[in-house]
């Protein structure tokens, strides 16, 4: 039993990297954390701001370099206490996009081809401030639908292109002798019918047809329409589907998560409520059988003295008082 004991506390027991990656979890996922991040990204966002003042900059350079310096250290202490939360589990990492989005731009900072370059620099360190996103749920949500409405939204643009194609061409043919401002090229057409689409000057537009022709009222009455009514509705409709998509997709993504997390430990519990319920029946057993033993031991040379293993022969005295049988004797 004692070594029973000893494989069962070490099934138990949990790792190193196991206990390290419950440490650093409880670390990441506390609110103090997140806020303390949260809070790093918008100071790293203002010292962008700052740093346009040229005055301010002169004045302050050595401090706003050793602010922009710890800003670069909290972000990569984040990144590791995000990397060691997943060390049982490596592979979860990898799997989101944010923490591969954070990943690279921390590492990329640390380049010696960023580093040089004060542009490159300050557009990683911009792109820092979208980092908000994994603290902002909502922002999240968006952000992943404005992605997934990308392939619908390349269609609207070819349709889009299409329809200022026609359109300018049209608009070539009938105004670019009259109104070569407007419409005297291809690309003036197409620029301005670009503007006319957000409905910005559509009633000077329409004046300017008439004094042309009469036809001019269909074509900007059915441009408008296409355009400004019917595109843009189903651009908004993509938008939306994608906005739905991308929400449906956290709470499926929040939920395992959630649910793995508050039945983890009571799983863990009760697991080990049953192993210790195992062992303290197989103690009893194993004391049973101990206690069936021993009785057996003592009870056996008692039924060996109560018992002649030898052959029975007759006592003499009790021979001569016995009565005998044949009266002649």
């Amino acid at each position: 039993m004692p070594q029973h004991r000893d494989h069962t506390a070490e099934l138990t027991a949990p790792s190193g990297r196991l206990r390290l990656a419950e440490h650093c979890r409880g670390l990441t996922e506390a609110r103090w954390f997140a806020l303390t991040v949260f809070a790093v990204i918008l100071a790293n966002a203002g010292l962008l701001g700052v740093e346009t003042y040229s005055g301010v900059v002169a004045e302050w350079h050595r401090w706003l370099r050793l602010a922009e310096h710890l800003c670069l250290v909290a972000f990569s202490v984040e990144i590791v206490l995000r990397m060691a939360a997943h060390a049982d589990r490596p592979a979860d990492f990898w799997k989101d996009p944010w923490n591969l989005f954070d990943l690279a731009v921390v590492l990329s900072t640390f380049l010696p081809l960023v580093r040089e370059n004060t542009t490159v620099l300050r557009l990683l360190r911009l792109a820092r401030v979208l980092r908000t996103a994994r603290f902002l749920p909502q922002l999240r949500i968006v952000l992943v639908a404005v992605a997934r409405s990308l392939p619908g939204t390349l269609s609207f643009l070819l349709v889009g292109a299409l329809l200022l194609y026609v359109y300018a061409m049209v608009g070539w043919v009938f105004f670019g002798r009259h109104d070569p401002g407007h419409y005297g090229s291809l690309g003036r057409a197409v620029l301005t019918l670009f503007l006319l689409m957000t409905l910005d000057g559509i009633g000077d537009a329409v004046h300017t047809g008439l004094q042309i022709s009469r036809w001019s009222l269909l074509y900007y009455a059915s441009y408008v329409l296409l355009a400004s009514f019917v595109l843009v509705n189903v651009l908004i409709g993509v938008v939306i589907t994608s906005l739905e998509e991308a929400r449906d997709m956290d709470e499926r993504r929040e939920s395992p998560d959630a649910q793995g997390a508050a039945s983890a430990p009571g799983d863990r519990q009760l697991l080990l409520r049953r192993i210790e319920t195992a062992r303290r029946a197989l103690d009893h057993l194993e004391r049973d059988l101990h206690g069936a033993h021993a009785a057996a031991s003592l009870a056996a040379p008692e039924w060996d003295r109560a018992v002649p293993s030898g052959p029975l022969t007759e006592d003499p005295a009790a021979s001569s008082t016995r009565p005998s049988l044949c009266p002649g004797r």
